[in-house]
């Protein structure tokens, strides 16, 4: 959902705030950060019209660093929070930011759940393999038998694929981009937010602290754009969805001497939002969270039915 309520910021660093960045020097944190103050400025996006939440970790600090509305909550809860944000107003860009281990480890469930809602929004995961903030242990996507330095013994876990994981929960957009690739990631990030629907930006990030197997030197010869060798991840419809889900799987699972990033699907179909018009007829006309209140703070609308449909 793109906004053009307002007259916009001239300069990317409109979208920037003055605090203290405590990242680790060359993390690829900065990366992602860069390229979405670049995506928001490139779309003229309000600030007042952006929502940005994130959960706990090192990824989830970033909404102390863009010039937006922005949410820090709990461990795994960043994408329940930035669903509740667009549920309540739809009419608000909504990001939501999370850590493979915040995201896929306490936030798994939340993370699958979403995917079968469909809410119009873009969930950036900063993917590491290592819980960068307490003191690198081996986080859901690490993979089975690699021993970072941060770890004494070969991680016994299988781990999550982000995308294969995305694809089977029902994200109508799936994407990977390299957070030392800024161009490609921008341009990944408004492709997710122009969207309808849920969107999943899986960004390998290396931390330079915590992990020393996948690192620049690691990524950089293996990673290979899927687009550009042909691949169309578009779906108009339910029939073209299912020709190529399974070909997008496919894609998803490649890890070795070569890695895809590029859009893997992007499905155009009803957002949860539509559906709850189906519901409320005046969800989407009116704007429920500046509804009048009751001094006992309840609303003076009848909403019952809209309260009803998140049980």
């Amino acid at each position: 959902m793109i906004s053009t309520a307002a007259t916009p910021p001239a300069k990317p660093q409109s979208y920037r705030t003055n605090v203290e960045i405590d990242w680790c020097p060359g993390c690829g944190d900065f990366g992602i950060l860069n390229a979405l103050v670049l995506a928001l400025q490139e779309m003229k996006i309000p600030n007042e019209d952006v929502v940005l939440t994130g959960g706990i970790g090192c990824s989830s600090k970033i909404p102390h660093y863009v010039n937006v509305n922005t949410l820090h909550t709990l461990h795994g809860r960043s994408l329940v929070q930035a669903q509740a944000v667009k549920m309540a107003n739809p009419r608000l860009e909504v990001i939501s930011a999370s850590g493979d281990g915040d995201g896929l480890g306490i936030g798994s469930a939340h993370f699958v759940a979403a995917g079968r809602r469909n809410v119009d929004l873009t969930y950036i995961l900063f993917n590491n393999g290592v819980y960068g903030l307490t003191k690198g242990q081996a986080s859901p996507t690490l993979p089975y038998g690699e021993m970072p330095k941060s770890i004494e013994t070969e991680n016994l876990k299988f781990p999550v694929n982000p995308l294969f994981l995305g694809l089977a929960s029902g994200f109508t957009f799936v994407a990977r981009s390299y957070s030392y690739n800024i161009k490609h990631l921008k341009e990944t990030l408004i492709r997710a937010m122009k969207h309808r629907g849920l969107a999943l930006v899986d960004v390998m990030q290396p931390c330079v602290t915590y992990n020393n197997i996948n690192t620049k030197e690691f990524y950089d010869p293996r990673l290979y754009d899927i687009e550009k060798e042909g691949w169309n991840p578009a779906a108009n419809n339910e029939e073209e969805y299912k020709q190529k889900l399974p070909q997008a799987v496919a894609k998803s699972m490649e890890w070795g001497d070569r890695i895809p990033m590029g859009v893997f699907i992007d499905y155009q179909t009803e957002t949860y939002d539509q559906k709850l018009q189906k519901l409320v007829p005046d969800y989407g006309k009116k704007n429920y969270v500046m509804e009048p209140i009751d001094s006992a703070g309840k609303p003076l609308n009848d909403i019952t039915k809209l309260m009803e449909s998140f049980c």
